[in-house]
């Protein structure tokens, strides 16, 4: 089980759970640099909805692109990695122009980071993102029923643990609101990095880690993939999926010659077996 590992010593659990040393100071810019200019070009497209509050008591913002006015579109919500610290929903919408294409809707929200904000109220967050999707999607032009959830890093954590049974009848939705999830190199069991550095930042309880999605894994979904990168991947990363694929079926796709950063961007390219994917699950 991968909640072992929080017996390992730290120095072991903080290289497998080190994605930076996985690529050179150049790269990692290189890569960041990519997100905001792919980003920052997706506004561009038609009816781009930026800035839409999904929560008053938090004033929490998300951004909408690839609606068609008179038309009901399947929609993307895409949440942003970065060790529940770092990024936000503007470098984060690098995804929007190629499902746009493909007459499908992306949604890209903010949650509070770490560590002013533990993972229960970035749960909360993420929750409510959804929930605003869900009951206002006649207004915002999308189809309620094709929501699919995708997410990088932390955000596969955060994708995996929206899908999961249990708080959705709170905010008045149904027992699975989504058609389906794709986490990419996602973080499926908290305890490992409750005994490494992580923790530094996050200071996870007790009771946060028993929510895990490896503990509860989503259940009702269409279909579902869990993904990890190729050889430039952190190991810890790929012992994450597979363990998860093994509690829910859901296959793993090692995607070569991707690293824990870049391989995210195949979103841009429609043509890319990440792309292929989510269209073939979204649509």
């Amino acid at each position: 089980m991968l909640k072992d590992e929080a017996t390992l010593p730290r120095a072991r659990l903080d290289a497998d759970y080190t994605a930076r040393t996985t690529v050179t100071e150049a790269e990692f810019a290189d890569i960041l640099g990519r997100y905001q200019s792919l980003s920052d070009a997706a506004h561009d497209l038609p009816h781009t909805r930026a800035g839409l509050t999904f929560c008053t008591e938090t004033g929490l913002k998300l951004d909408l692109f690839g609606t068609t006015p008179g038309e009901s579109r399947p929609v993307v919500v895409f949440i942003h990695g970065g060790y529940w610290r770092a990024l936000s929903r503007a470098q984060s919408a690098f995804a929007a122009p190629m499902l746009a294409a493909q007459g499908i809707a992306t949604a890209v929200p903010d949650y509070r980071l770490a560590p002013g904000a533990s993972i229960t109220d970035i749960l909360t967050d993420c929750r409510r993102a959804i929930a605003h999707l869900w009951h206002n999607a006649e207004a915002l032009g999308l189809d309620r029923t094709r929501i699919t959830v995708s997410g990088s890093s932390a955000g596969g954590h955060l994708a995996a643990a929206v899908a999961q049974p249990g708080w959705q009848a709170e905010l008045g939705l149904p027992e699975q609101p989504l058609l389906a999830c794709l986490p990419v190199s996602g973080l499926f069991e908290l305890a490992p990095l409750a005994a490494c550095h992580v923790q530094d930042w996050m200071q996870f309880t007790d009771a946060e880690l028993a929510q895990s999605p490896l503990r509860h894994p989503p259940q009702g979904l269409r279909g579902a993939l869990a993904l990890a990168a190729g050889a430039g991947e952190a190991m810890g990363f790929h012992r994450q999926s597979d363990a998860f694929a093994k509690v829910t079926g859901w296959p793993v796709h090692r995607v070569a010659g991707r690293n824990h950063f870049d391989i995210i961007l195949d979103l841009a390219n429609p043509d890319t077996t990440l792309s292929q994917l989510l269209l073939d699950l979204a649509r």
